[in-house]
């Protein structure tokens, strides 16, 4: 009956099939397979090429991290120096002005002492100038009266505390 027309195999039926398979084997091969693979080649070549170019851009970023922590190394190191040099001037001068202020006080010392000098010889001159004319006024005396021994001692006397009260 009818079931047996259902299990039963009809040649002409199943080479149809077939082709009808082998078909649409090709027509999805051909139409749908190839286009998808073709997506998934190029999403797999642009996933590497991402991948490439993060690992690239990791290498420069590495790169550059080197290179700033280099420069940041000979920044330190070049303010050190200029540190280091800053302080050797500021040495250099300080010991510059402490030997220029020593000159000048040696200069301000004997310029004092001259000075000194100077007033002492001219006290001196002074001196001498009194004396010389107490010694006319005191000859002048003498010539007057004549002097005894103890006018003579008496006269001495005067004349040294005249000196001394001069002086």
């Amino acid at each position: 009956m009818d079931v047996q027309n259902l299990v039963s195999l009809i040649p002409w039926t199943f080479i149809a099939q077939i082709c009808n398979l082998f078909i649409q084997m090709y027509l999805i091969k051909r139409f749908l397979f190839k286009p998808i693979n073709n997506i998934l080649e190029k999403r797999k070549a642009a996933a590497d090429a991402e991948i490439s170019d993060a690992t690239k851009a990791k290498e420069e970023a590495l790169a550059m991290k080197a290179d700033y922590e280099q420069n940041m190394l000979e920044a330190k190191t070049k303010a050190n120096e200029i540190l280091t040099t800053a302080q050797k001037t500021a040495t250099v001068q300080s010991e510059e002005t402490l030997r220029e202020a020593s000159v000048q006080a040696a200069a301000l010392k004997a310029k004092a002492e001259s000075d000194i000098a100077q007033e002492k010889r001219k006290a001196v001159n002074e001196i001498k100038d009194e004396i010389g004319s107490m010694a006319v006024e005191i000859a002048g005396k003498v010539i007057e009266r004549e002097i005894s021994e103890e006018d003579h001692a008496k006269l001495i006397d005067e004349f040294i505390a005249s000196v001394g009260e001069g002086a």
